[in-house]
């Protein structure tokens, strides 16, 4: 699903092949705020006129518009999980909600890098005992190293 962004709020882009529309509506919000447009290139317009909308609306009502995601929600976890971020963050002398953040940052903006090396030793005449030696990067390239 894509995501349409504005003024600190998301929707969603969703195509309704029934209706022959693009439609979508502004996430993470108690309101149900939604907006429809003939094609995705008028969408991005359509989700802005609905969060100007949505905040004018609101002040005529008298209410604060509600902001996305207040940063704060209840997370279940094993109680053996409970326990080892506990132990973490004491060890660490950090708040268990200092280990949450650095879990979840890891979890949202790290991406894995695999590196891996390999050696492989062939088993051939002593006499002619070789080894090939490879190591990840952005082309594979093979040396020998002679063993004597």
């Amino acid at each position: 699903m894509d995501i349409l962004k504005f003024k600190d709020y998301e929707g969603t882009a969703e195509l309704d092949m029934s209706r022959r529309v693009c439609r979508g509506k502004i996430l993470f919000i108690d309101d149900l705020v939604t907006y429809e447009a003939a094609s995705p290139a008028e969408l991005q317009t359509e989700f802005e006129a609905a969060v100007d909308d949505y905040i004018d609306t609101c002040a005529t009502l008298g209410r604060e518009p509600q902001k996305p995601l207040r940063g704060q929600f209840n997370v279940r976890v094993p109680p053996a999980l409970h326990k080892a971020a506990a132990l973490r963050a004491l060890a660490e002398n950090v708040s268990l909600n200092d280990v949450a953040v650095r879990a979840l940052d890891a979890f949202v903006n790290i991406r894995s890098v695999d590196n891996h090396n390999v050696r492989v030793t062939l088993n051939i005449p002593e006499e002619s005992l070789k080894t090939l030696v490879s190591s990840a990067s952005t082309q594979t390239q093979w040396g020998t190293a002679h063993v004597h």
